[in-house]
């Protein structure tokens, strides 16, 4: 497809008009149109429903925008990797709202003229090769968790331990305590459908559940959060685990629950991984800020599989 095409299709979809996009591109209005219906034609379908004084997408176009978006963004990462010294420090983290990406984003609160670019793969193993193929610079996981070591040249420095919550609905039999105990939860069912086998979350999970004795209950396809949050505030038995710097909004009308889980309080574990021959100026800044900000394991009071 053609870059200028794409660029002004992202264009019109984020200014909602032609005649704004036309003005954010320095282009004409016509030219803005001539791109957009070349872009129609050599895909074969309409992008988008042209009403007086606005613009939006079709579902085509619905579908389109976010892999048009992930082409500007890798030119741009392409043209910013031949820049002499302006390449971001490519980070990956598990989710973007997990305690993780929070660690990033606290990096760059104080660091705020280091260049970021944060990716989110899968699964831990695949970030790891990630790093030791040069794909990433680093990566923040629970490497812990994976069945094998980190290969010679890699190394990794613990830089988290995230308390639990337990999740529920106002209609949970744990919903009005102001703390439970992982002991209290055996024989009930953690309800996780995002727990993919192979992952260093589900060893983890796994291994606590397998410590106090409940069930990991992966049925059911992953639609995102906000489906965890229709089906856990509907039911009277269905809960979930969350971390405590978990960044989570729901609707008023769930009326959800985080409830701290306490005597022990289990941990998750978060570990930055690098090569060590990667000279990136920014990724020592990283790891040094990061390990500086890491409080320590505490001594009790807490469970974290060995």
């Amino acid at each position: 497809m053609d870059y200028n095409a794409v660029r002004t299709f992202v264009a019109v979809a984020d200014a909602g008009q032609f005649q704004k996009a036309a003005a954010d591109l320095s282009v004409t209005q016509q030219a803005v149109s001539k791109r957009v219906t070349a872009l129609e034609h050599s895909l074969g379908v309409k992008l988008f429903v042209r009403a007086p004084g606005r613009t939006r997408l079709t579902i085509d176009g619905q579908a389109l925008l976010p892999h048009a978006r992930a082409i500007l963004d890798s030119m741009e990462r392409a043209a910013a990797s031949v820049r002499p010294g302006s390449r971001a420090l490519r980070v990956d983290v598990v989710h973007r709202q997990l305690a993780t990406a929070g660690l990033l984003r606290a990096f760059r609160e104080a660091h705020p003229d280091t260049a970021l670019d944060i990716v989110t793969l899968h699964g831990g193993a695949e970030a790891v090769e990630a790093v030791r193929s040069g794909v990433i610079d680093a990566t923040v996981r629970a490497v812990t968790f994976l069945d094998q070591p980190l290969p010679d040249d890699v190394e990794s420095a613990r830089v988290l331990d995230e308390p639990l919550h337990l999740f529920t609905g106002p209609g949970h039999s744990f919903a009005k305590a102001r703390s439970v105990t992982p002991a209290q939860l055996a024989g009930h069912h953690i309800w996780m459908p995002g727990n993919s086998p192979g992952t260093e979350w589900t060893a983890y999970y796994d291994r606590l559940a397998a410590e106090f004795g409940f069930t990991i209950d992966t049925i059911g396809l992953d639609f995102g959060i906000e489906i965890i949050f229709d089906t856990i505030a509907d039911s009277s038995t269905v809960a979930t685990f969350v971390g405590q710097e978990t960044r989570l909004v729901w609707p008023v009308r769930h009326a959800l629950r985080r409830i701290p889980l306490v005597h022990p309080t289990p941990v998750y574990p978060g570990q930055l991984v690098w090569r060590t021959d990667n000279t990136h100026p920014a990724l020592a800044t990283l790891r040094n800020h990061l390990t500086a900000a890491y409080p320590g394991r505490p001594n009790s009071g807490i469970w974290a599989p060995e």
